[in-house]
């Protein structure tokens, strides 16, 4: 048994923490320290000396845990409680003007609306999660109803409170989900380069990569490294004081502890907004970070809600952005790239020029129509911008560059990959590969089935796609189900353990909803959100395939296009014996809410701890489907506290209150009742 620590040591090292938190508080928030650099570490270097003479004395909140945590073997997923949505973008004043008059109808009233804008960062859409004021989980956007757990890289974020300010202006809520997004300064990326390259590694091509790269390294230990920053804008759920506008949250999110852009302009009309980004535009390169527009949001937390949202955004928000950057390059060839429905898509291999920051040396050139349009050769010189600071896209050909020795762009009369015949339909721009085994559409084909939005099989990476195909061992996405151990191990970066991983990715993959697994057949007009949509329609896969051209059109969200192709692709027999294939092969198609069972019958679950036979987010579902539900705090309510490897302050809490403690075994057995 270890000695007691002094209480005089435990008093300092509680001082030393209270003191680093505030300080944390007063440089990056309120931009007012009232300590030197040196005096701050001084009092860091003294906690991390305490703490590894008294290794009791360790706890999670210590400012000394930001440096990183032990390496992750991959990211677990999360389920957003409310969805993370991505905001409608305007182009023009006239936009703007249009989104307040839709604003005004939906409201029903002509009075001037109030408005809170903001600089629109490029960066990493985050949402941190706090439990009686202590940060309990971070996670990514992902897909806005998904993202991945990155607890411990968004912990070394300096400017991330670990523990929320305690004020007498607002109570800390006992619940509170924030958002901000995440990015690197244009100084921290200047050095982050000059690092990279002292060590001979490839320099990140912009900060929002560069971000984005840090966020999801699986080691903490790295992440801590880059100066990455964050600014918050909103909340999710929150259980605890209640504001009555958007400004007003802003204001309350910093009194706790989050820092948020100094350059918000609260409540202003319309015509404000205007000005406002007029002023942001002519600004954005004296900022030290890099912006790409602003956010427009209703004030009013009460209209807000009464706007709501549609399945992709919220009514009350819009992205003004900026016109994207533009320059000058010219095109070296044209190449054919077949997609996975056999679309031939030209792509401009450009001669490599910056763009907003980011090197471009690629840019579609969407189809045959558009070449035509937009005069374009090979040889030409040409205006290329990035679209949405994003995609990059030729703008227009440079004629009076033109030399003569520019030559025109032909569509192949046969495919390049394959070279069966190539088609364009008459109502259509696009020229198609005939041939569905072309390899070329079998590869995209099973690269989108193994993608994170369908199956999200991990392991099952491009190059391994490319490879299985290559070598004969996948013709379809069916054939992944029945891969052996013996052909894996064979192939390029694969031994034994590799090969028995992926397998064991396969198997766990077999049990998937029906949304993941409508978007993953390939279906042409089907995306994530379509997807969504027929599965709480029909909610299980039978209906759905049988689903005639009137059923579908009567559906909202559902175009006569779509209405028309989903019945067309059912019908075909190749399609039919592709998904009877994958079935006999013991995928499991579910639909998240079809198959809760009422075994648990609304009994409310706390996780604690490393699971060892499932992750966080199997347990969550497996709970839900058998009618449970899930909190993330131990409550007077709670009915049992499953219990993994370490548990944290949960296990004490949930003793003290005579709630039933049980593993990972016990809870199976509950769930496997009937």
């Amino acid at each position: 048994m270890s000695n007691p620590v002094d209480a005089d040591i435990v008093k300092r090292v509680e001082n030393l923490r209270d003191n680093l938190h505030r300080h944390n508080y007063r440089y990056y928030v309120l931009d007012d320290p009232e300590i030197s650099d040196g005096e701050y570490d001084s009092m860091m270097r003294e906690l991390i000396r305490l703490e590894t003479a008294h290794p009791g004395l360790l706890s999670p909140d210590s400012p000394t845990r930001r440096v990183g945590a032990p390496p992750l073997e991959k990211f677990e997923t999360v389920d957003h409680s409310i969805p993370m949505l991505s905001l409608d973008n305007a182009f023009s004043d006239s936009d703007i003007i249009d989104f307040d008059r839709r604003i005004k109808k939906i409201l029903k009233h002509d009075d001037k609306i109030i408005y809170t804008a903001e600089p629109k960062l490029d960066g990493i859409a985050v949402e941190l999660v706090y439990e009686d004021g202590k940060l309990g989980r971070a996670s990514t956007r992902g897909d806005g109803v998904r993202g991945e757990l990155i607890t411990s890289n968004v912990r070394t974020i300096r400017s991330v409170p670990i523990l929320l300010q305690k004020n007498k202006t607002i109570k800390v809520p006992a619940i509170l989900e924030v958002r901000g997004e995440v990015f690197l300064g244009k100084e921290g990326f200047r050095q982050l380069n000059e690092e990279r390259l002292r060590q001979k590694q490839a320099p990140f091509a912009n900060p929002r990569n560069a971000a984005a790269g840090s966020l999801r390294q699986l080691d903490s230990k790295i992440t801590a490294k880059r100066p990455l920053e964050i600014f918050f804008y909103g909340i999710g759920i929150i259980e605890g004081p209640v504001t009555q506008s958007h400004w007003e949250t802003l204001r309350a999110l910093q009194l706790l502890g989050f820092r948020i852009n100094p350059h918000i302009r609260p409540r202003i009309s319309l015509e404000e907004v205007l000005e406002y980004y007029q002023e942001l535009k002519e600004n954005r390169s004296m900022l030290p970070y890099d912006i790409d527009g602003m956010v427009v949001k209703v004030d009013r937390v009460s209209s807000q809600q009464r706007l709501g949202t549609t399945s992709r955004s919220p009514r009350w928000a819009i992205a003004y952005k900026f016109k994207a950057m533009q320059e000058t390059t010219r095109i070296e060839d044209i190449k054919i790239q077949v997609g996975r429905t056999g679309v031939l898509t030209p792509v401009a291999r450009l001669m490599p020029v910056i763009v907003g920051g980011a090197m471009v040396s690629r840019a579609t050139l969407h189809n045959e129509d558009e070449i035509e349009k937009k005069g374009i050769r090979i040889g030409d010189a040409v205006l290329v911008q990035r679209a949405g600071d994003v995609i990059p896209e030729v703008v227009k050909v440079i004629v009076s560059k033109r030399t003569g020795t520019e030559t025109a762009f032909v569509m192949p009369k046969r495919c390049p990959v394959c070279d069966s015949f190539v088609t364009r339909a008459r109502d259509e721009s696009a020229t198609r590969c005939i041939n569905s085994t072309c390899p070329a559409q079998v590869k995209e084909r099973i690269k989108h089935f193994t993608s994170k939005g369908a199956f999200d099989i991990d392991g099952l990476g491009d190059k391994l796609v490319e490879q299985l195909v290559d070598r004969g061992l996948l013709s379809s996405y069916a054939d992944i189900f029945q891969l052996e151990e013996e052909q894996l191990i064979h192939l390029q970066r694969m031994g034994t353990k590799s090969a028995r991983n992926l397998l064991l990715a396969i198997e766990r993959s077999k049990k998937v909803t029906l949304s993941r697994f409508v978007y993953a057949l390939g279906i042409r007009h089907v995306g994530e959100h379509v997807a969504g949509i027929l599965a709480d329609k029909y909610r299980i896969f039978e209906s759905l395939s049988n689903a005639s051209t009137d059923d579908l059109k009567s559906i909202e969200g559902i175009g006569p296009v779509l209405a028309e192709s989903l019945p067309k692709f059912f019908k075909q027999n190749e399609n039919r014996v592709t998904i009877s294939r994958i079935l006999d092969f013991g995928v499991q198609v579910v639909h998240h809410n079809f198959e809760k069972r009422d075994v648990l019958d609304g009994k409310i679950f706390v996780l604690t701890g490393t699971l060892v036979t499932m992750t966080r987010s199997e347990a969550r579902n497996l709970i839900k489907m058998a009618g449970g539900n899930v909190a993330r705090s131990v409550t007077r309510n709670t009915d049992y506290l499953v219990v993994g490897e370490s548990p944290g302050s949960k296990l004490d809490l949930a003793r003290e209150r005579h709630i039933e403690i049980i593993d990972e075994a016990v809870l199976k057995r509950l769930i496997s009742k009937s």
